[in-house]
Parts: structure tokens; sequence; C-alpha cells
């Protein structure tokens, strides 16, 4: 079907803007995007050698969670025998044919990446990792009696035949597959032995008693490999014939059928048990595993070959991460620490900082910390009545909980809505939602059927005989750990439109109510794409009338496709149109005649790109949102999410400024084709990292304000 376009009050025919060629694979643009992220890893000249190391353990956790979640769910799909297309025009199987091709590729860089290339710049810096049959005989002692008092208690040996089945292996468990004789009976024999994820999985071995080594430097060696060098302890009167490593992935998504549950907590600690038990989706083996010993595994995990996947090395290195904790600062980022504007000019008085105008943070480059002192002020103030708040990922210990805790014992009231589906976030949340309750804290789960993203806090307090009205709105979490390396905005305001606005999504959160007409507020799922469309459609017109369309999108993914087709209509119009997506981008620039005035670019760098920002000139009046939401699906159909104006022209214009510096960045961008893959941007521009200088302002601000 083709589109009817006006120009001009005359109607011409535009493209098919539907057209399978015109989108990218939203799972292979993951892909793509993982890709970005290892290459953070491979650049030698990118990062700090633990930094780089980093990354290998980003892409790695990265790689299990979408195996966890998007290729279980495409598997489901191809056993039930879906054949149905996506709009890029793959079926599910064709979708797993080429995932598995293009991660085998990516898993080989990895590995030929850490081994060949970081472990060697490691080791000529004194960070080693050693094997245990390659250490002399009194290191290897030293060893093995540290593995008798440390670990081999933690260990449980598994027997599989006639009187024994098959063991259980819960999901990404590593596990040691082990071939045995009996040295009386000759008789061949199969047992499993889990790798113990309560330890740590790298042994730093200047700390163990006993071991002595004169060489300096830090000594590292894989738990696994001392594991398997002390299996004659596990196995007694047995022959060990050989070991090996295997790793297993299950489906992770947690299903609930929220209409028939009766406690939606119960229903989620359910759930996470569940979890452990989902079907494998993918099983690593090492590529000397004997076929026998794979069929084995096979045959029990009910896996098959288009699961296997042979990883040379050791197996799921997402604990690398682990290696920042080393003391060697010579090998990580230099450290930095943010500045705190409001605190600086307005001392401990956070509500006459947003009383007297917007105040607008950018983190991690200024500090997260105003967020936490607006909850613990507002929990302190005798003039405070009432604390409302969304709590997504918080993560553990979090200050942000303890304030509300506070603020309930004082006998404020207290409303939260803890998120229990967040995924992968559920116990912390769990954990703190009791404790919410336990104190008299009027705490929701959110809405049947929906997620609830938002990030708002709103705190009723009195001044002066009425009621006012503080707001804190967010595009990342309630989480200070986080707050230090996503970059996210902080907006606190007391402008009374959006505070009425919010006052109504509170309602319809925690009570009964249908509110649907906001006024300011997007708010998925109600109006958040038809606002966007509409906003998108009046740059058409301004485009059509004066030339002067403009729009500027930042976001973590783009796969709605009612958005990009609005998109690609208005660069056929005419429209300036560049995006920053971090992420999954299934709209592919610079097609002529559909999006060749569209400019995609993903910005990779040391800090992780989360926060979202949609921009549009509209004539000259220029409007800005910032927001929880990406321009996906679940965020505009299945979530809870706000997107809420930017009202004050200065702050309007410091975001701007803020995309246009990254539009600039010529290296730690990468920049879309038309196929829809990534390449480094290149050009004859002054280097320009978006990052660095904002950490250079940053520090240049935090040094103004002091000296003023």
């Amino acid at each position: 079907m083709q589109d009817a376009v006006k120009n001009n009050g005359k109607v011409r025919t535009a493209p098919d803007f539907l057209n399978t060629d015109f989108y990218v694979n939203r799972e292979l643009s993951w892909i793509y995007f993982n890709q970005r992220v290892l290459e953070e890893a491979l650049d030698p000249d990118a990062h700090p050698l633990l930094e780089r190391v980093k990354f290998i353990s980003i892409f790695s956790s990265n790689l299990d969670e979408y195996f966890m979640i998007r290729v279980a769910g495409i598997e489901d799909q191809y056993e039930a025998g879906i054949h149905d297309r996506t709009i890029d025009g793959l079926t599910p199987a064709e979708q797993l044919e080429k995932i598995r091709i293009m991660v085998l590729q990516q898993l080989k860089q990895r590995n030929d990446c850490f081994y060949k290339d970081l472990q060697p710049a490691l080791k000529l810096e004194g960070v080693e990792f050693l094997q245990f049959y390659s250490l002399p005989p009194d290191q290897q002692e030293s060893l093995r009696h540290y593995f008798r008092q440390e670990i081999y208690p933690v260990l449980t040996p598994l027997a599989f035949d006639t009187g024994h089945p098959f063991p259980f292996m819960s999901n990404l468990s590593l596990n040691l597959a082990i071939e045995l004789e009996d040295e009386q009976t000759k008789v061949l024999k199969f047992a499993r032995v889990k790798v113990p994820s309560i330890l740590p999985r790298l042994l730093q071995l200047n700390d163990i008693e006993g071991f002595t080594d004169d060489g300096g430097g830090i000594k590292l060696l894989w738990l696994e490999d001392l594991i398997e060098n002390n299996l004659a302890q596990l196995f007694p009167r047995m022959r060990i014939i050989k070991s090996h490593l295997f790793r297993l992935i299950r489906d992770a998504d947690i299903e609930i059928e929220e209409d028939e549950a009766g406690d939606l907590l119960e229903t989620i600690e359910q759930g996470l048990r569940s979890r452990r038990y989902g079907k494998v989706v993918r099983l690593d083996v090492s590529p000397a595993m004997p076929l026998s010993i794979r069929k084995l595994l096979m045959k029990n995990l009910e896996v098959t070959s288009r699961n296997v996947y042979e990883i040379d090395g050791q197996l799921g290195l997402s604990c690398l991460i682990d290696l920042l904790r080393l003391d060697r600062p010579d090998l990580k980022d230099e450290p930095f620490v943010p500045g705190n504007p409001l605190d600086e000019q307005f001392g401990t008085d956070i509500f006459s900082a947003i009383r007297s105008k917007d105040q607008l943070l950018h983190h991690p480059y200024e500090s997260f910390q105003p967020v936490v002192d607006f909850i613990n002020k507002a929990a302190q103030d005798p003039d405070v009545l009432s604390i409302k708040q969304t709590l997504y990922r918080i993560g553990s210990n979090s200050p942000v909980v303890q304030a509300l805790i506070k603020a309930a014992e004082a006998g404020k009231q207290v409303a939260v809505l803890v998120e229990l589906k967040a995924r992968f976030d559920e116990e912390n949340n769990i954990v703190w939602a009791r404790s919410l309750e336990d104190v008299g804290a009027h705490v929701v789960y959110g809405l049947p059927g929906l997620k609830t993203h938002a990030k708002l806090t709103m705190v009723v307090r009195r001044e002066h005989l009425k009621l006012k009205r503080y707001l804190h709105l967010g595009t990342g979490n309630y989480n200070p750990v986080t707050g230090k390396v996503y970059t996210d905005y902080s907006l606190f305001t007391t402008n009374e439109q959006l505070a009425n606005d919010i006052s109504e999504l509170f309602n319809a959160l925690t009570g009964y109510s249908k509110h649907t007409s906001y006024k300011k507020l997007l708010v998925s799922p109600i109006n958040t794409r038809t606002k966007i469309i509409e906003m998108i459609e009046r740059e058409i017109s301004w485009s059509l009338k004066k030339g002067s369309g403009r729009i500027v999108m930042k976001m973590n993914a783009l796969v709605d496709v009612q958005t990009i087709r609005a998109l690609y209509i208005a660069s056929h119009e005419g429209v300036q149109i560049d995006l920053i997506v971090r992420g999954i981008c299934c709209l592919k620039p610079g097609i002529p005649g559909v999006s060749e005035n569209i400019r995609v670019i993903s910005i990779i760098g040391r800090f992780l790109e989360h926060s979202r920002a949609y921009y549009f000139y509209n004539g000259g009046k220029e409007e800005l949102y910032l927001g929880s939401a990406d321009l996906m699906p679940r965020n505009l159909d299945h979530r809870v999410e706000t997107i809420f104006p930017v009202f004050d022209k200065e702050l309007i214009g410091e975001v701007k400024s803020d995309l246009e510096l990254m539009l600039r960045d010529n290296v730690k961008a990468w920049i879309m084709k038309p196929d829809g893959l990534f390449s480094k941007i290149v050009n004859d521009a002054p280097k320009i990292n978006s990052q660095a200088i904002f950490l250079a302002k940053s520090v240049l601000k935090k040094n103004h304000l002091k000296i003023k």
C-alpha cells in the first residue's frame, strides 16, 4: 500500500513506508549494538586496560540476558510452528539461524581479544592469569590445602546412573562433566560438579595463606581450574579420565497471569523460583568435549545442536567485572567527583532551590546526591505532609527507601509504587516492598498487565497555610549506584500544571481512577505515541510552510513501527531529523526518497547513555520533552511511562546544546548506514568526545561555583 502525501494542497504518491526493505530486524539490531559494546574492548586506544576488560564483561552479561529473554521467546515461536514474518520479513527460524552465525563470530572476537590481547597486556602490567598445572610443586601444595579448607566443603559431586537421576542444573550455572573409571570394577562413570557461584570466580593467589611468590604483581587463578585439578579429593578410589566445562542458559522470562493472581507479591516469588527451571536455550561447551558427553547433555537437557555453542577458553566471562576491584588505579579510568550545584548554591535548603526556578541536573556529570537529599529532606521536614514515589530499579542498600521508611515512621503519608515485575530486580523490590509495608507505608505494585516504568516523586509541603507540591521527574532510576555511570536527567519543579497531572497519575496508580486526560504530561499507554506522532506531523507542516522542520530525539531504542513510519514521512517531506539511539534501531537512515533526511548515531563510551530527550523546533517555539520511555511498543503500550515537558527556555537551551554536542561526537559515536550496520565516525574535524567534554565542563562548573 502506498501513502498519499499532501504537498502545498496537492496529493502525490509516496513510497510504501512499510516496505520490509526499510526496516532492520529488532533482534539483529540488538546484536549490532552489542558488537559496538565489544568494540570498546577491541580498541586498544579506547580505554585503560581494566576498563577494556570491563567491556568484555558487559558484552558477555548482555549476551546472557539476550538469550534468557529474547532468544528464548523466538525459540518458543519456532517450536510452536509459527512462521509469521517480522516487519523486516524474517521468520523465527531465519532469525535463529542469523543470530547463531553472528553470535559465534562475536564470541570468537571476544575470546581473541581477551586471551591474545588483554591477558598478555595485563601480564606486562603485573596482573597475571596463572594455570594450576604450570605452578611449581610448593605452590600447588598450598593451593591444594586451600582447596581442602575453603572449597571442598562447598562442592557437591552428583553421580548419574541407574540409581541417580540426571542432576538439575540451574540457570547460568557453570559445571564440570566428569568421566571416571571405578578402579576396582573398571566400569566407566559420569558425574557432575557445579562450580559454586557463591565463591569468587577469580582467586587472587596473593591473598591465599601459604602461597608465596617472589615475582610481585597480582596473580589470578580461575576457580574451576583449581577444582578440576583437585577432583581426586572428591572421588577417592576412582580414576579421573577427563573433565569438561559446560555452562547453560535457561529461559528466564517470568510469565505472570495477573488476572488469576490472588497476591502479586507471592506470584512474583513463585515466578522467581520457576526461573531456575526454564527450558535450556543455550548450552556452552568446550571444543574438546567428546561427542558421547555432548550427546548425554543434549539428551537430558533437551536441546538440539542449534542450542549448542562451542567456546574456547573459560565459559561465562561476565565475572571479569570483578577485576575492577583490583587496586590498580593506573589501569582504570581516572576517578572524578561530580559537582553538586544545588548544594553549592543553596546549601541544604533544597526546597528553596526548587522554588527559585526549575532545576535540571545532568547525571553523572552532576551528582545524583540532590535526588537522595530531596527525599531525605522531605522525610525529616515537619512541614512535609506526604511523599508519593515510583520505584523501578533501586538496587540494594537503597538510601531512598531508607528515607521513605523514616518518613513513614515519622507519621507522614507515604505512598510508594514498587514495580515487582522489574526484570532481574524482582528480589530486591520484594524486600523493599515488605520493608515499607512493615512501617505503615502505602505500597502498591502497579496496574494489572502493565509495568510501571515512570520515574516520579511528589512531595506535598505546607507553606504559609497553603499546600505546595514539589516534583522530581527523571529519565533514570532512583539508584545512586547507577546514577554514577548512567547518563540521565533529573528535573525538579513546582510547576502547577505538571503537579496536577502527576497527582492524577498517582491516583490512577494507587486507586481506581481512570483519568485519561493529561494536559502537559505524556503518559503511556494513554497518549505518548499519539502525542509524539502529532509533534512529528507538526514539523512536517512547518517544513512544508517554511522549510524549517527539525527533530532531535535521543533514546535507548527505536522499534515502534508507527513512529518509524511517521519519521519516514517527515523525512520524505524535508524535515531534518537527528536520532541518537544507543541500542536497537529498526529504522534505516539515508534511503533515497524515504529517509535521506534522517541521521542516526549511537554513542558507546565510559558511561551508559540512558537519558531520553525529544526535541522539536516547532517553527522557533522550541519544545523539549524528557522521560522514561523509549519508542518501543512495550514502552508505548505495555508500561506506565511518563514523558514530561521542560518549560524553562534556559533549560531547553542547555539540553539542546547537549544534544548538538553529541551529534558532533567523532570519537565515541557510531553512524548508522542505510543497510542497518554501524561504522565509527571518521572525519577531519577536531576530535570531539562528548562524554569527555561533559566531564571537563562539570569540573569547570564545580570549581567556578566553589570560587563564587
